[in-house]
């Protein structure tokens, strides 16, 4: 396949990662769509850079695998529904090579982001972020959820090197 297909293609993870943490930091929101061009895109990319069939199999195990995973996360209201979705599309394209660096990745800016939610939230920086724009007074707020897309997305980013596509590409 021509390789600036295949380039292409791959970079699509990316560019919905970041539209993901943005959207999520902004509204605390991941749109289905999002996942679902994940989803959609995740063979075309798998074939283009020449997995073969029983790598993009495993690949979809890895996002099943994470799908139950986050809807345990959600039923538990430790994740939101669109973060569940989003984590089982991007472990998909991570796959089980993947798939222990994209979780520490994850959850170590998840807690980087708690961290850094609880200051931003303290009474301390309060008159301060007031005076932000809209999305920011509301990340700020102290009883608003975490947007954990952008954990997700920083893990992700941090895994993908690591991924069969990587490897693939690097050939």
């Amino acid at each position: 396949m021509l390789p600036i297909l295949a380039a292409a293609l791959i970079l699509v993870l990316p560019a919905i990662l970041l539209a993901a943490a943005v959207k999520d930091a902004t509204s605390f929101t991941i749109p289905n769509w999002m996942s679902l061009i994940l989803l959609a895109v995740f063979p075309l990319a798998g074939l283009a850079v020449g997995l073969p069939p029983q790598v993009l199999l495993a690949h979809a195990g890895a996002g099943a695998a994470a799908l139950v995973l986050g809807l345990a996360l959600f039923a538990f209201r430790l994740l939101g529904g669109g973060d569940a979705k989003l984590f089982a599309a991007v472990a998909l394209w991570m796959g089980w090579e993947a798939a222990a660096p994209f979780l520490v990745g994850t959850l170590l800016a998840g807690g980087a982001l708690s961290v850094g939610l609880i200051l931003l939230r303290a009474p301390l920086l309060r008159p301060y972020v007031l005076s932000g724009p809209a999305w920011f007074v509301r990340l700020a707020e102290p009883k608003e959820a975490v947007p954990y897309g952008l954990a997700i997305a920083a893990g992700a980013l941090l895994a993908f090197p690591e991924s069969s596509f990587m490897a693939a590409v690097a050939l």
